[in-house]
């Protein structure tokens, strides 16, 4: 072998071990594009599934500001949106692992790891926004559901918002569960979604998010369930005709960080992260649950075809066995949903 193609082997061997090492670099610490800047101290890599318009990357984008300002500048947080860094499932584990600082974790996913907060996406639970608020803003509920995590390396810092799930598809319109039979739905991954659409008689598959709108439109999937958020931010009327506002499933999704790089963090950093995680969580929820009346009236005016009177009664008796097939897997079931039924009722 000559000099030169020595050296060329050398040289990407060098490069092979320097892609090895970079992700356990992912804690935070001074990173060179930020070597003219003396009080950057910490950089945190923040990784979540939605796209760069969509309302909670608008709230993570003021999160990190805001954080930055708090702390004169010696914390930046890096967001890193749509999938960038994997999916949902892949970023989770890379929480478990260190690999990655912080995620926004929807509560399928966290459900993994913390199995009580899969009660809340119990179909019909809530009627309302306030509902659902009331329960997680509930210290004593909140720290049942989010039991667990630490075993995974995981600290969660806020529940923030996904919202409401609808259903959309390309088929036909959607009134009654009947209609849902046989469609193929793309859903998350997340057990209690897939429980939902198995009452309905859907054909469910797991597939990322980042990926559902080229699906769609290929025909891969018939149609998908997401909240209004989403479904308006991802475009998703281009690729389905058809919405039905069932207000199947609620879901919060979360500010998470990796234990292991949080217990590196000074206090006084903790405090600042911890203090605008509640206060921005609070802005994205708002926003949310404010311009859902005005995102559907522009997906209509964009042509979509939108069902806000479906058959709900209809809905919630064929996904009744729900409730009774977790509660089966789950001892906890009936005493938490008693409670979040009481903390409910005052909304």
């Amino acid at each position: 072998m000559n000099r030169k193609r020595i050296s060329r082997v050398c040289i990407a061997m060098l490069l092979l071990l320097v892609m090895l090492i970079m992700p356990a670099c992912s804690a935070p610490g001074p990173e060179s594009d930020n070597a003219g800047d003396s009080n950057v101290e910490y950089v945190i890599r923040l990784g979540h599934s939605d796209t760069e318009d969509n309302l909670i990357n608008v709230s993570l984008q003021h999160y990190a500001s805001w954080v930055n300002e708090q702390t004169d500048g010696r914390v930046i947080i890096r967001l890193y949106p749509g999938e960038t860094l994997g999916d949902n499932t892949e970023m989770a584990e890379q929480l478990v692992t260190g690999e990655l600082d912080a995620m926004m974790m929807p509560q399928g996913v966290e459900a993994t790891y913390a199995p009580k907060i899969a009660t809340l996406g119990l179909p019909f639970l809530f009627n309302s926004y306030e509902q659902a608020w009331a329960v997680m803003d509930d210290e004593e509920v909140a720290a049942g559901l989010t039991e667990g995590l630490e075993g995974y390396n995981m600290k969660q810092l806020a529940f923030w918002e996904n919202g409401m799930r609808q259903i959309t598809n390309n088929a036909r319109e959607i009134s009654t569960p009947q209609d849902v039979t046989g469609l193929k739905i793309r859903i998350p991954q997340d057990s209690m979604t897939a429980s939902i659409f198995r009452e309905l008689g859907a054909k469910t598959t797991v597939f990322a998010w980042s990926r559902t709108y080229e699906a769609l439109k290929q025909g891969t999937f018939d149609g998908q369930e997401n909240p209004i958020a989403n479904i308006y931010a991802s475009k998703i009327n281009e690729v389905n005709q058809y919405m039905t506002i069932t207000n199947h499933k609620y879901e919060s999704k979360n500010l998470i960080f990796s234990l292991s790089t949080w217990k590196k963090l000074p206090a006084d950093i903790q405090d600042v992260l911890l203090e605008g995680a509640k206060i921005y969580g609070q802005e994205h929820r708002d926003a949310v649950a404010s311009q859902e009346e005005k995102q559907l009236e522009e997906l209509k005016s964009a042509g979509m075809i939108i069902n806000e009177t479906p058959d709900i009664e209809a809905f919630k008796t064929a996904t009744r066995n729900v409730y009774t097939n977790f509660e089966l897997q789950n001892e906890w079931t009936s005493d938490l949903v008693a409670r979040i039924r009481e903390l409910s009722s005052t909304k």
